[in-house]
């Protein structure tokens, strides 16, 4: 079968550069060595966040003058983080898939214990009332933001190391307490030292990742719906347990009732994305990134985007996060016809996690979902996120390079 691909590889790329038909034309372009428009995607967002930020940040810079701050402080700690992400990239996309899924659970106990560090008086650093960075002096590092990453990977492995006890075919009571239980004690134990940073959203990604992946890794149906019901009671009871998120909520239901204290983040984020319009009021003209909404250059950066650049600037964003995700679908089938359960699994859990996580940020900012703590991948300001954003798409990258090394008949 190899053979008869590289046969007709063969025959197909010279054709084209002699004016072939469009479906020749097609083919060869899978014959690429790695995904061009993933990589363009990435760095076309990269770039525009590197703008965006730029814009968003300078009002906020200049009323720190007095600590040192200048107006591009910002602009130059996120192109430093974008610089380090794209480096990290590189080295990502070196390593094989084989040994990355080796690796998954030693990164994930790594992870586990940088978030038990964060929580040690001394070791991690409050912000705005959360614990949730470890001080390197020039640098703060976010440990959930690589659990993210680590999760991933370990569920990844995870489930194809226990294929045989998540299928139907097998009693339930044995896919319980073999296949499920313990990937959940883990769940459960991670989202508990996530919760005291506190970090809620971080929670609310976590846990879609793991057992997204469990569910694509082959999750009886029936464990999978009785854990989509439990899912809702318990982040409710998480919810109810801090007041200040019930103050999210209903500042979520009304912004309007409250608009200078509970309802001050999303009215100013909607009246944002009112002033836009169709094509925005132009770039570096906002508003309201003038002191008036709050972290205007990390969680609600897309208001600023919404502000200065339209309706066609948020949409040019959801198009390339969709087209992401397409491509993230795309390559993990790809890897799954080619009997590489792992590489499938880490593929769509990357797209899971990018999705997931842009679907609540724009659910936030557009005042669809309540409040939360988090960022815009590849777009929002903060190292942590850009760099295991930058060092996820590079796996992507690779998964999809073996694939196609796989077809052309080499191996990997």
């Amino acid at each position: 079968m190899r053979k008869r691909l590289m046969q007709t590889a063969s025959l197909l790329l010279p054709s084209t550069r002699s004016g072939a038909s469009a479906p020749a034309r097609s083919a060869a372009r899978s014959m690429l060595t790695y995904d061009v428009s993933l990589a363009w995607t990435g760095l076309i967002l990269l770039a525009l966040g590197v703008v965006m930020v730029y814009s968003a940040s300078i009002a906020m810079a200049e009323a720190n003058a007095h600590t040192g701050y200048r107006p591009w402080y910002f602009l130059v700690r996120h192109a430093m983080f974008v610089g380090v992400g794209l480096a990290a990239a590189t080295v990502a996309s070196q390593v094989p898939v084989k040994l990355w899924e080796r690796l998954a659970p030693a990164l994930f106990i790594v992870g586990f214990l940088l978030l038990i560090a964060v929580l040690v008086p001394g070791i991690g650093k409050t912000v705005n009332g959360a614990r949730r960075w470890i001080s390197l002096v020039i640098v703060n590092i976010q440990p959930s933001e690589f659990v993210k990453l680590a999760a991933v990977l370990y569920a990844s492995s995870y489930a194809v190391r226990k294929a045989a006890f998540l299928h139907a075919e097998q009693p339930l009571k044995q896919t319980l307490l073999r296949g499920f239980a313990p990937l959940f004690a883990v769940m459960v134990a991670t989202g508990c030292l996530v919760v005291l940073e506190p970090d809620f959203g971080a929670l609310v990604v976590i846990v879609a990742i793991a057992f997204g992946i469990l569910y694509l890794g082959g999750l009886d149906w029936r464990l999978f719906l009785g854990l989509a019901m439990l899912v809702p009671l318990a982040l409710t009871a998480v919810m109810i347990a801090a007041p200040y998120r019930l103050q999210r909520l209903s500042g979520f239901m009304d912004p309007w009732a409250d608009p200078l204290n509970k309802g001050y983040q999303l009215s100013h984020s909607l009246i944002a994305f009112g002033r836009g319009e169709w094509t925005g009021v132009g770039l570096g003209s906002s508003v309201e990134k003038l002191l008036y909404l709050p972290e205007a250059h990390t969680d609600f950066l897309l208001a600023v985007i919404a502000e200065e650049l339209g309706f066609l600037g948020v949409t040019l964003v959801i198009t390339l996060f969709v087209w992401m995700l397409y491509r993230a679908y795309a390559i993990g089938r790809q890897a799954t016809r080619l009997e590489r359960p792992f590489a499938a699994l880490a593929a769509w859990g990357i797209g899971l996690w990018v999705g997931v996580q842009t679907f609540i940020n724009v659910g936030v900012n557009m005042g669809v979902l309540p409040t939360k703590g988090l960022t815009l991948p590849f777009l929002s300001f903060g190292g942590s996120g850009i760099v295991a954003n930058c060092v996820a798409l590079a796996i992507l990258l690779r998964i999809d390079w073996e694939n196609r090394r796989l077809l052309r008949g080499f191996a990997v």
